[in-house]
């Protein structure tokens, strides 16, 4: 029976090394924040993308192109798509949608010295917030039909010059628009837009006879084919729709893989400099104990039971160092940050969404960076000539 050197010695023994001890576990802790991080952040790009789509929304995009803002749909053709089978009417017998054009625009932002970002404007038609129900106005109304008037998403707000209730900015060059409205939208990504009128758009960046894209809403997710059936039957058109989430979810796939990439990137680099650093530590600790390690063996401790014991105290430092690593990631949930989206070039705010398997894995990694930096002193340790350690 192999006889095992009991956890308390271990946990002594980190206590005693307090100085090396806690170096090492902040360089574990680091470690498993980055990459914590770096996973909620990616959840919660997509979770902010995902939420823009409805499973009962249909969108339409001229076929080829990869995003609204490349898009562009004649008028005349709104109405065929809105006579499509399965599109759902309102009490009136109107069908729920409509077309909408998107822009970008450049506005300054607040308190970063004349820096410009990009903000999407989106002009809607009246029938929008039935066809999107999550959309509420928390603060002022609707924009009125064909006026200078827009409304934000409370994202937006107080983030830019002159964009925030009841003030105004330029939409374009000598084109001012007034704020009457503020909106939220179940954190998705129009919270992150600017709405008008469908017709203030068009006119202030010359749209005339033009949509960027239709978006319907289905009597059911289960009318999805019969209705893209109709619509891409006519070649003509040059027509392509898509389940609305699943179309959110295309144009945040690339932020959201930028995003995990450069996260795993930084977390390699400090998982090789905190596993450099335990072990540092560990043979530091082999040295030091040498004698201690030698008169264990003298009490009849094998080498397998010092090896396992060494590798457990590498262990147990990694885990505290996981944990609090992990627990300070969850603090990152109440951060929102800005980032440009690849596919649309808006600025859309994010917060860091945490997630129990993104943190599993976080910890798991702070585990396997415990074994690997703890091994080869554990060996070096297990090696020890019992005979000339007690000389030392």
């Amino acid at each position: 029976m192999l006889l095992m050197i009991p956890l308390s010695y271990n946990v002594r023994s980190l206590i005693a090394r307090k100085g090396t001890t806690l170096a090492s576990a902040f360089g574990i802790a680091l470690v498993v924040f980055v990459l914590s991080s770096s996973l909620m952040l990616s959840g919660g790009i997509k979770k902010t993308m995902g939420n823009s789509g409805r499973p009962e929304n249909a969108i339409v995009l001229r076929k080829g192109a990869d995003s609204e803002l490349a898009s562009t749909i004649e008028t005349r053709q709104v109405n065929l798509i809105l006579a499509a089978p399965g599109v759902k009417k309102d009490e009136a017998g109107a069908p729920l949608g409509g077309g909408e054009v998107v822009v970008v625009i450049a506005v300054e932002k607040i308190g970063t010295a004349g820096q410009i970002s990009n903000v999407q404007v989106r002009g809607v038609s009246d029938n929008v917030l039935k066809m999107r129900p999550e959309v509420k106005i928390i603060e002022g109304r609707f924009p009125k039909p064909g006026t200078d008037e827009v409304m934000l998403g409370k994202s937006v707000r107080g983030r830019y010059t002159g964009v925030d209730f009841n003030s105004s900015f330029d939409l374009k060059k000598n084109r001012a628009v007034q704020v009457v409205g503020i909106f939220e939208a179940g954190g998705s990504s129009f919270e992150s837009e600017v709405w008008a009128s469908i017709d203030t758009v068009r006119s202030s960046f010359g749209r005339e006879g033009l949509v960027s894209s239709v978006t319907v809403r289905l009597e059911s997710p289960a009318k999805y084919d019969a209705f893209s059936a109709t619509v891409e039957s006519d070649k003509q058109l040059g027509l392509e729709s898509f389940r609305e989430s699943a179309y959110y979810a295309k144009v945040s796939s690339g932020t959201s893989i930028f995003v995990s990439a450069i996260g795993i990137v930084i977390t390699v680099f400090f998982s090789i400099g905190a596993m450099i650093g335990a072990a540092i530590t560990m043979y530091a600790a082999v040295a030091q104990r040498r004698r201690e390690i030698g008169t264990l063996q003298a009490l009849g401790f094998t080498r397998g039971a010092v090896l396992t014991s060494m590798l457990i105290e590498s262990m147990v430092l990694a885990a505290f160092g996981g944990v609090v690593g992990a627990v300070a990631s969850l603090f990152m949930g109440f951060v929102k940050v800005s980032m440009m989206n690849f596919a649309t070039w808006q600025e859309v705010t994010f917060s860091f969404d945490p997630d129990p398997a993104q943190i599993a894995v976080a910890l798991l990694m702070g585990g396997v960076m415990g074994v690997l930096g703890g091994f080869f002193p554990a060996l070096s340790a297990s090696r020890t000539n019992p005979v000339i350690a007690m000389r030392a």
